[in-house]
């Protein structure tokens, strides 16, 4: 499997933008409000849809781990990156900073539509500011738009039905009931529990229906499936490569944009159509898939000399064919929080945090030009902050 992947290398398509300094005519500059301050600082531009090359001249970055539905450890993690106001009010306090979470929202835990609400509502202020808040989906996204609902939580369905019936109220305004969810999806949320008795664990039909409309939503041209399809499952800001399970030689060669559009249009395209797109393979299936390889975040420990030093050498002519510095992923819970390898060409930034999976406490990684240090909180005090040096 080594020498396929080595042996597949090839160049960057001519297509591929190798420098982002100057929009390209499929490229995009942020809009900013008055508050940024233009002259010094340039603005972001995006190239790709999804977007997929990203340059972001002087900002800060921080990298967000899997989230898996645990909306308060979500809010943990933005605060300690500072990006996120403590007063409960989930404003937009990093300036020009960029966020990237590297994807598994979905699964394990309750709350997955209000997280992917908040960061859309705080996308737009950050924006305002001359940041962004970007995502890149993780295999448990793809999961559930192929209609793999195996790890879902009970309470993610109830989240749905409840979603559903609040979509009623807004008519056609998408953008506004899904900005707004991260605000109403609290008393939603209580005035079901409220309504709860204890038989209702056993109630069958209570359970069809969440199932039901969990595949309304999630299914290939579904508002949410629409609402990820936003999204790539690569993502190369500056010099810095972002996704969740790992980036390959080959998948470089087959097209980092060609992965993020075939996604992209295989979540959009309505299941109903004959002639919808099928699941792209080489980024969502299989074990040497974007969104589902562990080359990189296996316990170096349980290599060889020999299989070390080869991944080492993949990992390298990954990061040259696309263009990077170092690469970001998640999708393997880090027993020892957010750490790096190979001369810290690959960072791994999955600690767990969710109460679904190790209920660990929140981390995220900073980087700053070339340079890249861990923050987290001191025990459950997210007021103390341990910090790194830069490495």
């Amino acid at each position: 499997m080594t020498s396929f992947y080595i042996n597949s290398l090839l160049p960057l398509p001519p297509s591929h933008p190798q420098k982002l300094l100057e929009p390209s005519p499929s490229s995009s500059l942020l809009s900013t409000s008055s508050s940024y301050n233009e002259a010094a600082l340039k603005p972001i531009v995006i190239n790709g849809d999804p977007p997929t090359f990203v340059s972001a001249p002087s900002r800060r970055i921080i990298a967000v781990g899997d989230l898996h539905g645990d909306l308060s450890k979500a809010r943990d993690a933005l605060q300690i990156a500072g990006v996120l106001s403590s007063d409960g009010k989930d404003q937009w306090v990093g300036e020009d900073t960029v966020v990237v979470q590297v994807g598994d929202i979905l699964d394990r835990g309750e709350d997955e539509i209000a997280i992917l609400s908040l960061l859309r509502l705080l996308d737009e202020q950050a924006k305002a500011n001359g940041g962004a808040v970007f995502q890149v989906n993780g295999n448990h996204e793809t999961m559930n738009v192929e209609g793999d609902f195996r790890y879902v939580d009970t309470r993610a369905f109830d989240e749905c039905i409840d979603f559903l019936d609040y979509l009623e109220d807004y008519a056609q305004d998408w953008d506004k009931a899904f900005k707004n969810w991260i605000s109403e999806s609290r008393q939603w949320k209580k005035d079901r529990e409220s309504s709860q008795t204890y038989w209702d664990q056993w109630n069958i039909v209570k359970r069809q229906k969440g199932v039901i409309a969990r595949s309304v939503l999630f299914r290939p041209g579904g508002r949410l499936a629409c609402e990820l399809a936003r999204h790539g499952v690569i993502l190369r800001v500056n010099n810095w490569v972002f996704c969740h399970g790992g980036l390959l030689p080959h998948h470089v060669a087959y097209g980092v944009e060609r992965i993020n559009r075939e996604v992209s249009t295989w979540m959009k395209s309505s299941s109903d159509d004959e002639d919808s797109p099928e699941m792209p393979f080489i980024a969502t299936r299989g074990f040497d898939s974007v969104v589902w390889s562990r080359l990189y975040s296996r316990e170096t420990s349980d290599l060889n000399e020999y299989q070390f030093e080869q991944v080492g050498k993949i990992l390298r002519d990954s990061l040259e064919a696309v263009g990077a510095k170092a690469m970001v992923v998640g999708h393997t819970p880090q027993l020892s929080g957010v750490n790096c390898e190979y001369g810290c060409g690959i960072w791994r930034v999955d600690v767990g945090m969710s109460s679904g999976v190790l209920d660990s406490r929140p981390e995220v990684l900073e980087i700053r030009g070339d340079k890249a240090r861990v923050i987290r909180s001191n025990q459950d005090k997210l007021r103390e902050l341990q910090v790194a040096d830069y490495i």
